[in-house]
């Protein structure tokens, strides 16, 4: 299995505000997207674009994950910023709005061309009807190792935008889309990120936003206020009982008598092997969670 980076947590920080920059390595996030998109206006993106890169490249945010998201390529803005990041060597660059692979090809062409360091990978905004419709053809250019594709982030925001959907409790009208996109992370390898939840005074519809998203398959939630990351921190976590029977599972297995078995009674249940590695990577996260500390 390959090593688990906690994503429960994804928080939004104005690349435009010096005092934000400077908390957001005090909250308990698991990452942090900077972002020099929709957060910025049009006539401070040349600073924000400093402020960030700078910020960045000065440190400070470990064990939080840290993303740039840079103006789209097409705009005025989009290529000096994807220059800039790549100086920076964030752990991510941000792209919004994909709606084809190839933009992701021609992407990982810049990203090697500007220097970026190998570590340095690319989450993907699914956030136009397009993106939709192509979710699995995008999701696929992770099967090219220089697109650097690792995460799909939705823009739900955006997506009721251009469809005219309504937002309304449950999320009916976005739920097939919500789980076209998961379906297609998965077939890729690829974690994915839930919308952001508009209202910050409605904790209660919140935490209930956040349970449908990892009841759904989401890795976590991206936010837009510091005071919803405890509520995602715990919703996307593993509760203890699951921990618990997911050491269970392993240990059971793990037993001579059971090595060439595919199924056996645990607890008065029948468990296949398949629980086995669903139970592996529970505990992955658990403990790769505990040891942010």
């Amino acid at each position: 299995m390959t090593a688990i980076r906690p994503r429960r947590s994804v928080l939004y920080m104005p690349g435009s505000n010096a005092r934000a920059l400077e908390k957001a390595r005090t909250l308990p996030c698991d990452a942090l997207i900077l972002d020099l998109e929709d957060a910025v206006a049009p006539d401070v993106k040349e600073a924000a674009r400093e402020a960030v890169c700078a910020a960045v490249r000065a440190g400070g945010y470990a064990p939080r994950e840290v993303v740039i998201r840079v103006n789209g390529l097409d705009t005025p803005w989009g290529e000096a910023d994807l220059a800039a990041a790549a100086g920076a060597a964030p752990d991510a660059i941000l792209i919004p709005k994909v709606s084809h692979p190839d933009t992701l090809v021609s992407l990982g062409a810049r990203l090697r061309r500007l220097g970026a360091p190998e570590r340095t990978r690319v989450w993907a905004m699914i956030e136009t009807p397009l993106a939709i419709l192509r979710a699995e053809a995008i999701a696929s250019a992770a099967h090219d190792v220089d697109t650097r594709l690792s995460c799909l982030v939705m823009g739900t925001n955006d997506l009721a935008k251009e469809t005219r959907a309504r937002f309304v409790p449950g999320r009916a009208p976005m739920l097939p889309w919500l789980a076209t996109a998961i379906l297609a992370a998965r077939a890729y390898g690829l974690d994915i990120l839930d919308g952001v939840y508009n209202a910050l005074s409605d904790e209660r519809s919140f935490r209930a936003e956040c349970e449908a998203g990892r009841d759904l398959g989401f890795d976590g939630k991206t936010l837009i206020h510091p005071n919803q990351v405890a509520a995602a921190n715990e919703t996307f976590a593993p509760a203890p009982d699951e921990v618990e029977h997911g050491r269970a599972i392993i240990a059971a297995f793990e037993k001579p008598e059971n090595a060439a078995k595919g199924a056996i009674s645990l607890d008065g249940r029948m468990v296949e092997r398949l629980h086995a590695e669903m139970a592996r990577r529970t505990v992955a996260l658990a403990d790769a969670i505990a040891a942010r500390g």
